[in-house]
């Protein structure tokens, strides 16, 4: 075994060819026999195996700064560079991170779990380096799917433009860059891509630059031909090189050999350099290759099979799927919007059903949002349906081409709170504070599968602006009930204590209440229905008779709900003797299950029981 004798990047630097190829075919089989265990993003690590195992033969990740985008398709890096007895580990609480964690190692250049970034952080560091005499490469690897993100051609604009050496690797694997690519393009790409032609591109320029007028006065010349040439007669090949960027490629994502021989020669460049690599999602395992979307961030399955060990249950993503497409039967102004998260959102079946009215957009947050504003603008009823933690790159258009004109545009804010083992990057804690601050927005909170269906109904239908509807991932709990969209709903009643809660942790909070109960403590348990508008008139009639407060939240603290509740109760007169804002805190939880996560920030029933105990007792 290989694999099990890498103890350090460097150890990867003195393989000869054969054993680099024995490597990546143990490293596939780890990630399918780990990830099987774990769950998390397979299809794509299995595509990029040979490439990472190329950039660290090439570079030392401990001092060059390599960037990933999205970073799910770190794996590979995180078990070559020391931690390959962790794996267990992976996406647990307290285990390793799915996605590149600088706490974690020397050799995670930076923090990534979104997309479209890499290039601009890149380049950073690039700055970083020159303004202090530094001597590091700087690599970023983005995928053709985070390309879709304008944040990638800002920082590729910027990054041609500024002459800094460093390396893009462009991991296409799938959409084109260019559907208009012609054969003699395709051709030159092929060319550029072979030793010869380099060694020659290198021999050319050394034996043409120098001190003499004449040399110099000779490449100047034939660069302004190959370049005349190449922009009339290959205009579509030229978008990188006119930012800038040295291309290089297409090349075989799958062959180690090529790709470090490619790598090497951009290390060598003393600029910009794009290198485009085709890879295969899914490579090597047939499951995930022949079903790379259902392979990118998978449960537990059975590796001899690809089944999940569990089967798949109800979620409020698929509820809200199939309750759109049944109103969308109905009214033919009902579009739907995702941004490259088809199936994640629950959208598969509208895209089926209704493709002339069913947008994906790619990873472009921002202009979904200044999209559906054009369509509501024009009479249609946009529907956007997006991770929550993803919305926060399309505030600002919320703000001005949503909310400015009162625009009647729907937002299905999916994960919203804690969403377990993908951690940090992907928690929804930060939407309950932002959503509120936008004029004019109504902010929906179900519970339940039921109360989603009826909340879709009067947002599509009974609001005029714009509206939101937050929902956690996964399926509903104990409670099932249905709640009309009125401000707040008494779902136990209760003298010592109430408890305002909303959305899935309703569920905690009646637990609390039936510990309590045993203790000879009655509590009030409160669900808000809606947390924007919120108003002091409401705040006074919701919590008349109150004089102990704890106001339950999966958000963190800053702008949270409690601290509107209890400005309000202020400006309305109410007098609480004790006021508990049980919440995430000041930080975001890391990974673990959702279960996990509640219990840790002292947000499930047990939890919040032993707070209400400890207020009492103090009293």
């Amino acid at each position: 075994m290989i694999l099990e004798k890498i103890r350090d990047p460097e150890d990867i630097k003195l393989l000869n060819s054969a054993q680099v190829d024995q490597l990546c075919r143990e490293l596939r089989d780890f990630l399918v026999e780990n990830v099987s265990k774990t769950g998390g993003h397979l299809a794509s690590n299995l595509g990029v195996v040979e490439l990472t195992v190329a950039i660290h033969r090439v570079f030392d990740t401990s001092k060059d700064r390599l960037v990933f985008d999205v970073g799910h398709q770190c794996y590979c890096h995180k078990i070559l560079t020391g931690r390959q007895s962790l794996f267990h580990t992976l996406r647990q609480l307290g285990g390793l991170s799915g996605f590149p964690k600088p706490y974690e190692s020397e050799h995670d250049a930076f923090v990534a779990g979104h997309a479209s970034n890499s290039v601009s952080v890149a380049l950073g560091m690039a700055h970083a380096r020159t303004l202090l005499h530094e001597d590091y490469s700087v690599i970023a690897l983005i995928g053709d799917g985070a390309m879709t993100g304008g944040l990638s051609f800002e920082g590729l604009n910027d990054a041609g433009a500024s002459g800094e050496p460093m390396i893009v690797i462009l991991n296409d694997n799938g959409m084109s860059i260019d559907a208009n690519v012609g054969g003699l393009s395709r051709h030159l790409s092929r060319l550029r891509s072979e030793e010869g032609y380099n060694n020659f591109k290198r021999w050319y320029k050394d034996k043409l630059q120098g001190d003499s007028p004449a040399k110099k006065h000779l490449y100047n010349a034939s660069s302004h031909v190959k370049h005349w040439l190449k922009s009339n007669l290959l205009p579509e090949s030229t978008m990188f090189e006119k930012m800038g960027f040295s291309y290089m490629g297409p090349v075989n994502g799958h062959d180690v050999q090529k790709l470090t021989q490619m790598l090497t020669w951009a290390k060598e460049k003393n600029g910009p350099v794009l290198l485009h690599v085709l890879t295969e999602k899914g490579r090597g395992y047939s499951y995930a290759r022949q079903d790379p979307e259902r392979f990118h961030g998978t449960p537990p399955f059975d590796p001899a099979t690809g089944k999940p060990l569990r089967q798949s249950k109800p979620s409020f993503s698929s509820v809200f799927g199939e309750s759109l497409v049944e109103l969308a039967r109905e009214d033919n102004r009902i579009c739907a919007i995702t941004a490259a998260m088809t199936s994640g959102t629950g959208l598969s079946r509208f895209a089926k059903e209704f493709p002339d009215r069913f947008f994906d957009v790619g990873i472009a947050e921002g202009h979904a949002v200044a999209m559906a504003g054009g369509m509501a603008k024009q009479g249609l009823i946009p529907v956007f349906a997006v991770y929550s933690s993803f919305l926060q790159r399309g505030f600002d258009m919320l703000i001005h081409d949503i909310s400015l004109d009162n625009l009647h545009a729907v937002f299905c804010v999916d994960r919203a709170g804690l969403v377990g083992a993908d951690g940090q990057t992907h928690h929804g804690c930060f939407d309950p504070a932002f959503l509120s601050q936008v004029p004019g927005m109504t902010v929906l909170c179900p519970s339940s599968f039921s109360e989603l269906k009826e909340m879709l109904h009067f947002a599509l239908f009974s609001v005029t602006g714009p509206v939101t509807i937050r929902y956690p991932r996964g399926a509903e709990s104990v409670y099932k009930g249905c709640s009309l969209p009125v401000q707040f709903t008494p779902l136990r009643e209760g003298s010592d204590f109430t408890v305002l809660t909303y959305g899935i942790l309703v569920n905690e909070a009646l637990k609390a209440a039936d510990i309590l109960e045993k203790s000879g403590i009655s509590v009030r348990v409160l669900k808000l229905n809606r947390i924007a508008p919120l108003s002091a008139d409401e705040v006074s009639d919701m919590l008349k008779g109150t004089t102990r407060l704890l106001v339950l939240e999966d958000c963190l603290d800053a702008g949270c709900v409690g601290q509107r509740v209890a400005a309000l109760a202020l400006e309305a007169g109410v007098k609480l003797d004790k006021l508990i804002l049980r919440n995430c805190g000041s930080t975001l939880p890391t990974e673990g299950s959702v279960e996990q996560l509640y219990s840790s920030r002292k947000l499930d029933g047990v939890g919040v029981a032993a707070s209400i105990e400890e207020a009492l007792h103090e009293q």
